[in-house]
């Protein structure tokens, strides 16, 4: 004798085939996962999934992505509801489960009434009900698609930010499983107009030059700049590379910007500084993530029933807005530990297997099409210009006329002319003023990216600067308190009556 324990569930008997599933990736776990059954909604035979295993899909995937609406009109309805003068007539938001169920999945009306039946059951509670309460899946429930949440992974980058903080700046492992999730295939993604988020530079790109600039505050300083305008202009040397947001002290980078007005901008320069204003030409081809392409960042195509796939859309969301957590304004002063996030970003991506070269990010100085590019330290080397034996460089910033001085920004290379063949020619002086050393010990083995123009060289003398401000009015508010009533003094012979 079978013991009625012993018997299966009802919806372990009933099969549907991926015939009669509508909805791709569905279907095709069917496909795979299922075995040789009679369909009980085609009356077909072949691969099919048991109810119970359509119902633990269509649970996994609701949980995920579907919130079950409140069967109570919200306060501000009830308002309306009451509203004497209001044609307004409440129904309850999003679509009644079973309609949910089949629109999600893409079955036959009674093979969703089935799984609404199950789900219901396996979510009953006795409680609930004796209350009147309503439970998931319930017959009278509604439901509604969840946008996408990304609290997750801003809780993970806050815990990133700390860490670096507070743990560890070298070795820290946190942070770098962290960056290897928020930037895996990156390079794989595209936006929604379908353009790449690494973008091509260098020659025949649309990014073919960037702009650098540096302020002096002296004629000497600047007329030594000019002088020396590939080294002075390019990307500082290691021993004097200041901290930056994508660069830590001592690690050489080069900031650059697509627009001059930019590079001008973000040096900051004060009142009465002169700014030079330096075009290098990209001489090789460079991969950069371009930040404001994540911004735009298209969602990837998947399906509900994919566990895997609200993950990748909650990562797509943060992407979405990784661009403004990078590139934020950092108050003076605040940038030792601000910048420790963006400068581990750039380092991790530096070192990547994207064989990235830098990054593309808005400029916090200048908007509308305007941006600036760090070159990661592989990618900042500027070619050192190479001048002839017996070559001297001058530059000069004007010249006195008979109407006083007159601003004249110059650069000046003299090569003397070679001695005669003739005459015995007299050993080359190094320390000849008149003439630039052939020599010039270079251990720097990355191959350059840069080129400086030299007849594409500005300098720019700030006369006032400008600001774009939302101003706002601080409200006044001033007030006095009333005096506090005073109390009745006790009678002396009460007072000494109490003692």
């Amino acid at each position: 004798m079978t013991d009625a324990a012993d018997e299966p569930e009802i919806e372990d008997t009933l099969f549907i085939c991926a015939a009669c599933v509508g909805e791709d990736y569905l279907r095709a776990q069917i496909e795979k996962q299922g075995k040789t059954a009679t369909c009980e909604f085609c009356g077909n035979e072949g691969q099919a999934w048991s109810l119970r295993q359509l119902a633990n899909a269509v649970e996994g995937a609701f949980e995920q992505h579907y919130d079950r609406t409140s069967d109570q009109p919200t306060s501000m309805e009830y308002m309306m509801l009451s509203d004497r003068e209001s044609n307004y007539d409440w129904e309850r938001h999003g679509e009644p489960v079973v309609e949910a169920i089949q629109s999600a999945a893409d079955i036959p009306q009674d093979a969703a009434e089935w799984v609404q039946a199950i789900l219901a059951d396996r979510h009953a509670n006795l409680d609930h009900d004796a209350m009147g309460e309503e439970t998931e899946f319930a017959e009278d429930s509604h439901y509604e698609e969840r946008g996408t949440n990304d609290r997750r992974w801003q809780e993970d980058w806050h815990e990133f930010q700390e860490s670096l903080k507070t743990q560890a700046r070298f070795f820290n492992k946190q942070a770098t499983s962290h960056l290897g999730q928020i930037f895996d295939n990156v390079d794989k993604l595209t936006t929604t107009s379908g353009k790449p988020i690494i973008v091509a530079a260098g020659p025949d790109t649309a990014l073919a030059h960037l702009f650098r600039a540096r302020a002096f505050q002296s004629d000497e300083l600047i007329e030594k700049a000019l002088t020396e305008a590939s080294d002075a202009l390019g990307s500082p040397p290691s021993n004097v590379a200041m901290a930056g947001r994508m660069n830590a002290h001592g690690i050489s980078v080069f900031y650059g910007a697509n627009q001059q007005l930019v590079a001008l901008a973000e040096v900051r320069p004060p009142v009465g500084a002169q700014v030079a204003v330096g075009r290098f030409d990209i001489i090789r081809p460079l991969r950069l993530l371009d930040l404001n392409a994540l911004a735009d960042i298209a969602s990837e195509a998947g399906s509900i029933f994919d566990p895997s796939w609200n993950e990748r859309l909650e990562r797509t969301k943060f992407l979405q807005t990784l661009r403004a957590r990078l590139t934020r304004a950092v108050m003076p002063g605040d940038e030792a530990l601000d910048y420790l996030a963006t400068q581990a970003v750039a380092e991790f991506l530096a070192a990547s297997e994207l064989n990235i070269d830098g990054i593309i990010y808005p400029s916090v100085q200048v908007v509308e099409n305007a941006f600036n590019v760090v070159l990661f330290y592989k990618a900042a080397r500027v070619e050192r210009r190479k001048l002839a034996p017996r070559t001297k460089t001058t530059a000069s910033t004007g010249q006195s006329t008979e109407d006083g001085w007159e601003i004249e920004y110059s650069i000046w290379e003299h090569t003397r002319a070679p001695e005669p063949k003739k005459i015995r020619p007299v050993p080359f002086d190094f320390d000849d003023d008149d003439a630039s050393p052939p020599w010039r010990y270079d251990d720097d083995s990355r191959t350059p990216t840069l080129r400086i123009d030299m007849t594409a060289i500005e300098v720019h003398l700030v006369q006032h600067v400008t600001f774009a401000t939302l101003p706002y009015v601080v409200q006044y508010h001033a007030w006095t308190d009333p005096a506090p009533k005073s109390e009745p003094t006790p009678d002396a012979e009460d007072y000494t009556s109490k003692m």
